[in-house]
């Protein structure tokens, strides 16, 4: 069932194109992300699909009823759509008990077990001047769960959040979908926060939506190197190397500038000189949980991810790519290692 529809919704602001016309469905239940960088029009297009702000072609349908915008709703927002931004405000001075009173529409018994939920029944009697920001944000989210919405939208919710909160957010808008049967659209301009929870993404770029897919596709078949890249290290491999490691099928045409797009995790590395194509670890660096090994092939270098490590600076080494591993990447300028 379709809960969201955006149809050819566009925004232009001061003459600057903001959001080309654009057009997707979100599905009762699907969790759906939006990412990009900073710029890509993504907490714009949230605003639009709360009803805050107004596109300037297209319409959006909630449970096909139309979201009616600031310039022709009195009251900007739409009935069962709660909207979290990145920075919550809560009314100051007064204790969190009193402000999820006044915004309760659901039973005591409800209530009780949602701000459990939100990891908040511990601070019901402190004021909200005297919350960190990670348990005003929790505080602003049962808020807004207290008004029983069908759609939450969340608005960049970790970015001003230290690891410890962002990680007590995460799980709980984890629960959300199970425990509430709510609906969960959410942007994030750090793409690796929706790999392990989004059904489906959408990536963004310049007000385009350039890739919608799976996690996994986006990950290991980026539609472009501005994908690749927000979604962590990867490299680009071509010439002799790439021949070695993904050989063109006989028959098939390889143009000059084509790419093996291969994360790092995606290489296996052995001393073995039967193996793959052959180079030297230029250096070794320890992350805790895996080794990381740049290592230069003939025409390339390359960064490489293992779980453990024998090799020395100086070693020969020879890599294959594990099975499913590897993307081409046609007609992409020439490059070697790349970072996000």
């Amino acid at each position: 069932m379709k809960l969201v529809e955006v149809s050819t919704i566009s925004f232009e602001e001061r003459g600057i194109t903001v959001l080309y016309p654009l057009s997707f469905n979100q599905l009762k239940g699907q969790r759906l992300a939006l990412t990009g960088e900073s710029g890509a029009g993504k907490s714009t297009l949230l605003q639009i699909i709360a009803g805050l702000v107004q596109p300037s072609t297209g319409e959006v349908r909630i449970a096909g009823s139309r979201v009616r915008g600031p310039a022709v709703a009195l009251v900007p927002g739409h009935p069962g759509v709660a909207y979290l931004s990145q920075k919550s405000e809560l009314p100051k001075f007064l204790r969190v008990e009193q402000v999820l009173h006044y915004a309760s529409k659901r039973p005591v018994a409800e209530s009780r077990s949602l701000y459990e939920l939100c990891r908040i029944d511990h601070l019901l009697g402190r004021r909200t001047d005297q919350l960190s920001g990670g348990e005003q944000q929790r505080v602003a989210l049962a808020r807004l769960l207290l008004g029983a919405p069908g759609l939450l939208l969340l608005d960049e919710p970790f970015s001003n959040l230290d690891r410890v909160h962002k990680q007590i957010l995460q799980h709980i808008i984890e629960e959300l979908g199970q425990r509430l049967g709510i609906t969960c659209l959410l942007v994030s301009h750090d793409a690796t926060d929706t790999l392990s929870w989004a059904d489906e993404i959408m990536v963004l770029h310049r007000g385009r939506i350039v890739q919608q897919a799976s996690p996994e596709v986006v990950y290991r078949q980026p539609v472009d190197e501005y994908t690749a890249a927000l979604f962590g290290d990867y490299n680009l491999v071509r010439g002799a190397d790439r021949q070695v490691l993904a050989p063109t099928p006989r028959g098939s045409q390889q143009h000059d500038n084509d790419s093996l797009l291969v994360r790092p995790e995606q290489f296996l590395v052995s001393s073995d000189d039967k193996a793959g194509v052959g180079g030297t670890v230029l250096a070794i660096r320890f992350f805790g949980s895996y080794y990381e090994l740049e290592i230069r092939l003939l025409e390339n270098t390359v960064r490489v991810r293992a779980l453990t490590c024998t090799l020395e600076p100086g070693d020969r080494a020879y890599l294959t790519v594990a099975a499913g591993g590897g993307w081409n990447m046609t007609g992409l300028p020439a490059q070697t290692v790349l970072a996000s």
